[in-house]
């Protein structure tokens, strides 16, 4: 392998390309949408029917409390499976749970669980619940989230057009600064004063695309309405425009200053020395859309109290991906390594001192 592993976090695109997507196992014509940077759920055919896969950590953070870290784990996986266009229906999971869990902690986190998957009408249906050694906190464990819908309802970037709108709900940073609130009141409090740390700590149930997902596709998939959408994580809005370009191979024009910015956001990233668009934003929906329903799609989020705005537009490959600021067209580079972990594992350990 030629390009290094980052220091921490997600695998750059290159290595995903270089060692990650020439070895997939077997080949399989039933596969639709199979792994890809910017893709978020990979989808198969059986039967008649389009089914949605995502797996990701079981992430933990006693921190948090005990009901938010269980609401903002299942969060973190439903929003991955909900950018197929399908709605999310089985959840199978495995905890790998450290030796200091209680049974009270167990039986809070669980039920927290099953509230949000009754909430979205999700069924559990395998799993495996332990204490091990060797296994610590926040990743304990991983779970797989299914979809199924009608063939034709399924999204992925095969149906990108040119002139699709691209459209962004809450703006960067969310997830970032929702993080930061909960886990540093002290730093902020101090910063900005109690009420402003009241305001900001409400960021932490914005984590979340879920409603974003399902509210957009409402208005229509594909030639309808939605063509792809992506959940910005690791890397931000700039990684997650980045992704989502390579991966329907098309080139972008994103006009910065309509991208909204949270006043909490800008506030807390300040404080934290981080670039919100390029920090994880889980809870932050990336989408192209047709430009006859892009209008629409704005109005019924809004009509669900959340906030977006057309930042862009689709464009063909060779003009690339640009960021348009003030009078200056900049190329938009993946940002590689999310600025997030090194903030926040430097002001852990200070407070620790």
């Amino acid at each position: 392998m030629k390009t290094k592993l980052p220091d921490i976090g997600k695998i750059s695109p290159e290595v995903f390309q270089e060692l990650i997507y020439p070895h997939l196992g077997a080949k399989n014509s039933h596969i639709l949408i199979g792994p890809q940077n910017g893709v978020d759920a990979g989808i198969v055919e059986i039967g008649d029917k389009a089914v949605a896969f995502t797996t990701d950590p079981v992430f933990v953070v006693p921190e948090y409390g005990w009901e938010r870290s269980a609401w903002f784990a299942v969060h973190i996986l439903l929003s991955d499976i909900v950018t197929s266009g399908l709605p999310p229906k089985y959840f199978s999971v495995d905890l790998n749970l450290p030796m200091e869990i209680t049974e009270e902690q167990l039986e809070i986190f669980w039920l927290t669980v099953d509230k949000e998957m009754k909430k979205y009408g999700v069924s559990v249906i395998a799993g495996h619940t332990a204490r091990y050694e060797n296994c610590f906190y926040p990743m304990v464990g991983g779970a797989t989230v299914i979809s199924v819908g009608e063939k034709d309802k399924y999204i992925g970037p095969q149906f990108v057009k040119k002139g699709d709108k691209i459209i962004i709900t809450k703006g960067p940073g969310i997830e970032a600064s929702g993080i930061f609130a909960t886990m540093f009141p002290s730093i902020i409090e101090e910063k900005e004063g109690k009420k402003f740390l009241n305001y900001a700590q409400e960021l932490f149930y914005q984590m979340s695309v879920v409603d974003d997902a399902l509210t957009c596709v409402s208005v229509g998939v594909r030639d309808e309405g939605v063509s792809v959408m992506h959940d910005a994580t690791e890397c931000g809005v700039w990684g997650g425009l980045y992704e989502l370009a390579q991966a329907a191979n098309v080139g972008l024009i994103i006009e910065k200053n309509k991208i909204p910015v949270d006043p909490r956001v800008e506030k807390i990233c300040k404080i934290f020395e981080i670039d919100p668009y390029k920090s994880i934003s889980e809870g932050t929906l990336l989408l192209f859309a047709r430009e006859k329903r892009a209008s629409k799609i704005i109005e019924v989020l809004k009509d669900k109290g959340i906030t977006s705005n057309i930042i862009g537009e689709v464009r063909d490959e060779r003009e690339g991906i640009k960021v348009i600021e003030g009078d200056k067209s900049i190329p938009l580079e993946h940002p590689r390594v999310d600025p997030f972990w090194d903030a926040f594992y430097k002001t852990l350990k200070g407070l620790k001192k």
